[in-house]
């Protein structure tokens, strides 16, 4: 991959914010030009499905047009066939089935899914989805005692289950048929061997069950290894009722049972590629006609009109999923449960609502404490120092600190910890940049731990707060010999150069068929080499900016590009919008005339007054630079 270092800004500007970094992705000029030309696709989109992977014309189709032909049979897992015969069994004399849920969207969506398709063809369906506060994630024991003592014979865990070794055991003993629906990685195929993992070994690296359905277990053929936990449940109900009515299954169940699993496959942030990318695509469009009294309601609090315009992945990812996540951060996740499963539309427009106001207080709940977190990093020296930053805070919602990481991780880009504390128990979340493995980092002080787990962007962890400062001690000395020769830094990542010039409707209605995007499927960013300002940049509410850009012709290639024509009229100017970008401007001192390299992305202004293509700003550095 080609890289352009940063620029250092004027000299003697003091900056506030980390240096960015442009990482300009190799083209591949005769691959691209060659699937531009065989199936007639623009260059630029041709270069995109390239650096995918996708050379070929069937692949390409096969990638623009995701289909429901896309999606595996189910009987290819390993564990299904025993999964399914059990289930029905179980069907058929009504015997209670347990199903043990997580309180995010891809746990709680899961048991949505098989708890319809149970009570579809006639079974008994209960659920228990943990608190986070009160159980944390995972199996608990006590709970699996209390459903034998209720009558249940079987128990079905979605989205967690993995590593419930104990757990396991504890079904086996009472004489519960336990079959695990989950997506993360064995025990001995993972580098998280946290406590709370279990005490796999080589022979032991799956928890003894009456089926394990997971695609990344040892012996599984399945082709798709990276579904998430909502997924795996969906094959699961597409192979219990497909015994009963295939062809109806295919053709009117399964694209509505398509629509919840693609929230939680944009949520859970898989990779968007193969099957994951049809169930995700198809999903979206089933999306936009909503038949569930909960999924009405849902969009309704979201202030989103499906049948309006065509959903995205970011509305998933930044409007639904939000509000389904806020039950479990904030209360409990049952409701999520309930309002997908209801068909009282009061009661439907009651829980979504309530999802709502969970949601923003969540967002005054993080907002207080960011800012906190902002104040203490602009006042204490030392953090200025930290290669890796360590924040604790006595009582911060512990729904939240994941999320005030990731934030610190964005304004600071640095990785960073964010600990809070209650009753003399640390709960810490960490989140990580490029290059960082985080889990290594705690994996050094693991003897300080009751409890931690995670990978390489993202851990969890608990200890009693004595051993805060010790912690402290041994992740600076860690991130000291980790990071020591690295300067924090925002990578800019350019997938393609596109001149401004180049920009036309025609063009981001072409890109819009990359839809969904997400992890593995990215937002295409541009670059847009030696632009001109036409104007002054227009300060917004002292944090954005507001520029018009011109890209003059002697800065454009010559050549057209190859495949279809995108525009006979380009355009001569284009508006760009920059969030928090003011600081940047003033440093580069930008003015009418000025020339800029800009790394961007293409968006459509819906405005009445002054919609049409205008440009997001991702990135500036001067010409040349």
């Amino acid at each position: 991959m080609g890289t352009s270092g940063a620029d250092s800004g004027n000299p003697g500007t003091q900056r506030t914010q980390p240096r960015d970094r442009w990482m300009i992705a190799e083209p591949h000029p005769e691959a691209a030009a060659a699937l531009a030309q065989e199936a007639r696709l623009p260059l630029v989109l041709a270069e995109l499905l390239v650096a995918r992977g996708i050379t070929r014309t069937a692949e390409a189709f096969a990638f623009l047009n995701p289909d429901p032909a896309h999606l595996h049979d189910p009987l290819l897992m390993l564990g299904m066939e025993a999964a399914v015969a059990r289930l029905e069994r179980a069907i058929a004399t009504r015997e209670p089935i347990l199903l043990y849920g997580d309180y995010d969207v891809d746990g709680t969506v899961a048991v949505v899914l098989l708890k319809t398709a149970i009570e579809m063809l006639g079974g008994e369906a209960r659920f228990h989805v943990p608190h986070r506060l009160r159980e944390g994630y995972g199996m608990q024991s006590s709970v699996l005692e209390t459903a034998y003592a209720e009558g249940v014979r079987v128990v079905v865990t979605v989205d967690t289950g993995m590593r419930a070794f104990a757990e396991a055991e504890t079904a086996r003993r009472l004489g519960l048929d336990l079959i695990v629906t989950d997506h993360h990685l064995p025990a001995a195929a993972s580098a998280d061997r946290s406590p709370s993992a279990g005490s796999g070994d080589a022979h032991n690296e799956v928890p003894a069950a009456l089926a394990i359905l997971n695609p990344n277990q040892p012996g599984c053929a399945y082709p798709e290894k990276s579904l998430c936990g909502a997924a795996i449940a969906l094959k699961l109900a597409q192979a219990l009722l497909e015994r009963r009515q295939p062809e109806r299954v295919r053709e009117k169940t399964l694209p509505s049972f398509l629509k919840m699993a693609a929230i939680a496959t944009i949520a859970d942030a898989v990779p968007l590629r193969g099957e994951n990318r049809a169930i995700a695509a198809i999903g979206l469009r089933e999306l936009r006609r909503p038949a569930s009294a909960g999924l009405r309601a849902l969009f309704a609090a979201a202030a989103l009109d499906p049948a309006a315009r065509q959903l995205t992945g970011f509305d998933v990812a930044f409007r639904l999923a939000p509000r389904i996540n806020a039950a479990g951060r904030m209360d409990v996740a049952s409701d999520v449960v309930e309002l997908f499963t209801t068909r009282d539309s009061h009661r439907a427009t009651e829980l979504a609502n309530k999802l709502e106001h969970l949601n923003r207080e969540r967002r005054d709940v993080e907002a207080a404490a960011l800012k906190t977190i902002e104040a203490r990093l602009a006042a204490d020296a030392e953090f200025a120092a930290d290669r890796l930053l360590v924040i604790d805070g006595d009582g911060w919602h512990r729904g939240v600190i994941g999320i005030l990481a990731s934030r610190v991780v964005e304004r600071t880009a640095k990785p960073a910890i964010v600990i809070s504390i209650e009753d003399g128990v640390a709960h810490g979340s960490g989140r990580s940049v490029d290059g960082f493995a985080m889990l290594s980092a705690i994996e050094s002080c693991s003897g300080l731990f009751t409890r931690f787990g995670g990978h390489a962007f993202a851990v969890g962890f608990a200890l009693p707060s004595d051993n805060l400062p010790e912690l402290k001690r041994r992740l600076r000395e860690y991130a000291e010999q980790h990071l020591a020769a690295r300067e924090p830094e925002r990578l800019v990542r350019i997938h393609a150069e596109l001149p401004l010039d180049r920009i036309t409707p025609v063009l981001a209605g072409w890109l819009k068929k990359l839809e969904p995007l997400g992890h593995g499927n990215p937002e295409p960013l541009f670059m847009a080499r030696n632009t001109r300002l036409v104007a002054a940049p227009r300060i917004m509410k002292a944090r954005h900016i507001a520029l018009s850009l011109a890209q003059d012709a002697a800065s454009s290639p010559s050549n057209p590009p190859a495949g279809l024509p995108v525009s006979a009229a380009p355009v001569s100017s284009i508006r760009a919008v920059g969030w928090n970008m003011a600081e940047r401007a003033m440093e580069l001192r930008l003015e009418q005339g000025s020339r800029i390299d800009v790394a961007y992305r293409i968006r459509e202004n819906d405005h009445p007054d002054f919609g049409g293509l205008e440009i997001e700003i991702m990135g500036l550095r001067p010409a040349g630079a």
